[in-house]
């Protein structure tokens, strides 16, 4: 494993692994604060989770906004200002919500963060694509995301102990690791922007803002990502429906969903740079279908299934699927749109999060309220085979466009 792990370390280029250390610590920030930022929001001004999904939906919707911006600017000015104006912002936002004192501010607040620090999103995000060739790019956003299972891990850890004194180091915890990213960032990495294409040095902002109709009439491009937003609906149910699914249909305690949780963090850890590895000659979007049927399988095995043991086996399967999807999405993503408008591309590619944020937990919601419970998995179930099926229709239709992109980005 250590052989592997050097090896791996020794094929990617240096700014990559800056980018994933500094990746690591404002990740690590979040990961302290966000699995009690529900907790600290609904204690501090004694509202429900209604009030709650609420905050977040106006995360999500603000964050979308800050995002078609940012990718705009991240092709038109490049990529490391607007990564370190985000964690600025960020770092700032954390500071100010930890003693606003009143909800309607905490609100207005929520909004004008969401916007302006999600601005780096698309940004970071094409930094990785610029960095690689195109046959690293699916094992490096593995990478990534590794990255990111270690931040989930840790953090929840030392947030606990932090909360058990006071949220405010929470707020303050992820306030100074984001601008330790910033630090490293700004001295230790250079800008990955590629050259602009011959005509579009100078092009007015308006018209780099107006090239998003080029990606909303790209129909392979939005066919993926209608695809992906099915996909992606039933997969954020692991963290908003399904712990409450356990609870109250199934009768299991919370650390039953803390050990499943954890059991997919650990594999993701483990398995993700084998697994990627493995797969990455493989077709990409017949490699998204496969992901879907382990995503069909382990979520809707949660509509048949009692006991600790098959929760944790319906995590594993999911977990596969996870695994498969969610590096080559993004890599996918990347390699469908042209190199001079990456930032806007992936801007567009957040709405398969955002969509499913914003309506997901709302649809289960009703679900769970007005229906047998277990329907909420067979829904899920027709989800991914749709998904599925539009990903095999792509498969046919944008291959011979895949196999051109390749060598360009060689």
């Amino acid at each position: 494993m250590l052989t592997a792990a050097s090896e791996t370390f020794r094929r990617f280029p240096r700014p990559f692994w800056i980018l994933m250390g500094s990746s690591f610590i404002d990740r690590l920030g979040g990961a302290i604060l966000f699995p009690f930022f529900a907790l600290y929001v609904s204690a501090r001004f004694d509202v429900g989770m209604t009030v709650v999904g609420g905050l977040f939906a106006i995360f999500a919707l603000s964050s979308q906004v800050g995002g078609f911006v940012g990718g705009a600017l991240a092709d038109r000015f490049g990529r490391k200002v607007l990564v370190i104006f985000g964690l600025v912002v960020s770092a700032s936002s954390s500071v100010v919500m930890a003693y606003v004192d009143s909800l309607a501010v905490f609100y207005i607040v929520a909004g004008v963060v969401g916007v302006l620090s999600d601005m780096a999103g698309p940004a970071q995000q094409a930094m990785v694509a610029d960095l690689l060739p195109e046959e690293q790019r699916t094992e490096g956003y593995g990478i990534w995301r590794v990255v990111v299972n270690l931040a989930v891990m840790i953090g929840p850890l030392i947030g606990g102990l932090m909360a058990t004194r006071s949220y405010l180091w929470l707020f303050w915890s992820d306030a100074v690791t984001s601008i330790i990213t910033a630090i490293i960032i700004f001295f230790a990495l250079a800008e990955t922007k590629p050259a602009a294409a011959p005509g579009h040095e100078h092009e007015p902002f308006g018209r780099t803002l107006a090239g998003y109709g080029v990606v909303l009439r790209d129909t392979a491009f939005i066919g993926f990502l209608v695809a992906s937003t099915f996909l992606n609906t039933v997969y954020i149910q692991m963290n908003s429906s399904l712990p409450v699914f356990l609870r109250d249909a199934r009768g299991a305690p919370p650390t039953d969903y803390g050990l499943i949780l954890s059991i997919n963090a650990a594999m993701v850890v483990l398995l993700q740079f084998w697994l990627t590895r493995r797969l990455k000659t493989r077709p990409p979007l017949l490699l998204m279908v496969l992901g879907g049927l382990f995503y069909l399988v382990g979520f809707g095995m949660y509509a048949f299934v009692y006991g600790l043991p098959l929760f944790i086996l319906a995590m594993v399967f999911i977990t596969i699927g996870e695994m498969i999807v969610i590096p080559v999405a993004q890599s996918l993503a990347a390699q469908l749109a042209p190199e001079d408008m990456r930032g806007r591309y992936m801007a567009v590619f957040a709405l398969a999060w955002t969509i499913p944020w914003a309506v997901g937990p709302i649809l289960a919601g009703l679900v769970l309220d007005n229906y047998n419970p277990n329907s909420l998995w067979l829904w899920g179930m027709l989800f991914c085979a749709i998904a599925m099926a539009g990903y095999l229709t792509l498969h046919g239709r944008a291959k011979a466009r895949l196999a051109a992109a390749a060598p360009e980005a060689a």
